[in-house]
């Protein structure tokens, strides 16, 4: 694992160069190659090297970092271009990265929780210093503001556990706790972060102000810290958590529903995908409540395959931002006339998002079904509706977006270039193929 470490720690120095912006991407590219050979075949803990190693669970997550940072590189060309002090980007963005490596390579609780917080300090930058509107400034402090309240608490939990255990790592914590201040302490910083409905504020305020690479990364990567956190947790409030799990699945599965309603009634491109990352989060979180073996291995799976989809909508919704000015669905209407090549990769990615084969999202929502089903069959009506309306706001998104008549202001049209082209096969590739190879996100229990 260190010599991972050290490749991205090297790679730091190399964006103060210059004009080096494609060569850290080509590095990245290379990284994630090698990382990929890297497998660990096994839900031991593997590679360990001072206090990082990997099993299946953080094999998948790193791959990702890694994938989803390269492919960021590769989405904001235009700062590049424009030359947005891009340097200082780049620096931003690899320690960005090396905070998400630490932390899903950590096996200690206490360093997990120290790169978890560490890793809002370069989405804050991304955010206040590469958005678009003044109110990022406003949508950083909530982002800053609903992280940290909810962490602190951890902070104690944490404590409160080496107190009695005398050690933090995760292979060794394994006795049950019958805590009710211990549990909320421990699950509401994840609670908040996947985020679960009533505490998912700032996500949207956030994916909207923020640059494509804020969406990217956010939407990518950080969400499922919440869920891999919970997943490393819950082997030591299991007890409590059967009495006290009911509260957060009834709130979660209304909370998803209610957020589907209101990607209906959007009309902001990128609000509406990160409304849908609120729906599928709170499916995540239903699964992982369920504390049984299909719930886990299809948080998870769900949580890989949003990352790559809801990423690539992100890209997708960039796109049209850059040739029009403008996300709102009104002026991004008929892009089939503006932007014919783009049509198909709106197609593929919206059908993704509402878990049609071969994606990953079904694979992960078919066992997130099975499992909240087996838990307790009226969770059957809030799970029905809910995969009706996902698919309802995946159409609407596309069809409005792409059918109707042209804005009267796109009077050619514009398709996409090479890079974007390759920018949206790399989202839509892994995602569709991985199906084949389910039982590296199935089997990591």
């Amino acid at each position: 694992m260190l010599k991972m470490l050290f490749m991205l720690i090297f790679l730091i120095p190399m964006s103060f160069l210059f004009s080096i912006y494609w060569l850290v991407q080509l590095f990245l590219l290379l990284m994630s190659f090698i990382f990929m050979f890297m497998l660990v075949n096994s839900s031991l803990w593997m590679k360990i090297s001072y206090f990082m190693g990997m099993d299946l669970l953080s094999y998948g997550l790193i791959l990702l970092s890694l994938w989803i940072c390269l492919l960021m590189i590769m989405a904001s060309e235009s700062i590049n271009r424009f030359n947005y002090s891009k340097n200082f980007f780049i620096l931003n963005l690899l320690f960005l990265l090396l905070m998400l490596y630490l932390t899903f390579s950590s096996m200690n609780l206490f360093y997990f929780y120290l790169f978890f917080e560490g890793s809002l300090i370069p989405t804050l930058f991304l955010i206040i210093g590469w958005g678009y509107q003044p109110e990022r400034l406003q949508a950083g402090i909530y982002l800053l503001f609903y992280t940290l309240l909810a962490s602190l608490p951890m902070l104690v939990g944490i404590f409160y556990l080496y107190y009695f255990e005398n050690n933090l790592m995760f292979l060794l914590l394994n006795s049950n706790y019958n805590n009710i201040f211990l549990y909320l302490s421990l699950l509401l910083a994840f609670l908040v972060k996947m985020p679960m409905y009533l505490v998912h504020l700032w996500l949207p305020k956030a994916h909207v102000e923020a640059p494509i690479a804020g969406s990217m990364i956010l939407a990518g990567i950080m969400l499922k810290l919440g869920g891999y956190g919970m997943l490393r947790i819950y082997n030591m409030i299991m007890i409590i958590g059967i009495k006290l799990n009911i509260y957060w699945m009834i709130m979660s599965l209304l909370g998803g529903f209610l957020v589907s309603l209101l990607c209906l009634r959007q009309i902001d491109l990128k609000s509406l995908i990160a409304y849908s990352s609120i729906s599928h989060m709170s499916l995540v979180i239903g699964g992982i409540m369920t504390m049984n073996y299909w719930g886990f291995m299809g948080s998870y799976t769900l949580m890989i395959a949003h990352g790559l989809c809801s990423s690539g909508l992100f890209c997708l919704a960039n796109l049209s931002y850059e040739r029009t000015g403008s996300r709102s669905m009104f002026i991004n209407k008929g892009m089939m006339n503006f932007m014919p090549s783009m049509c198909l990769w709106w197609f593929l990615l919206s059908s993704s998002n509402m878990a049609a084969p071969p994606s990953l999202n079904l694979l992960g929502e078919i066992c997130l079904l099975n499992s909240m089903i087996s838990w307790s069959w009226l969770t059957m009506f809030m799970l029905s509706l809910m995969s009706f309306f996902s698919a309802a706001y995946s159409l609407y998104l596309y069809s409005y977006s792409q059918h109707g008549d042209l804005y009267s202001g796109l009077y050619s049209s514009s398709n996409g270039l090479l890079r974007e082209f390759i920018l949206l096969l790399l989202h839509w590739l892994p995602l569709n193929i991985l199906i084949l190879k389910s039982e590296i996100c199935l089997l990591w229990l």
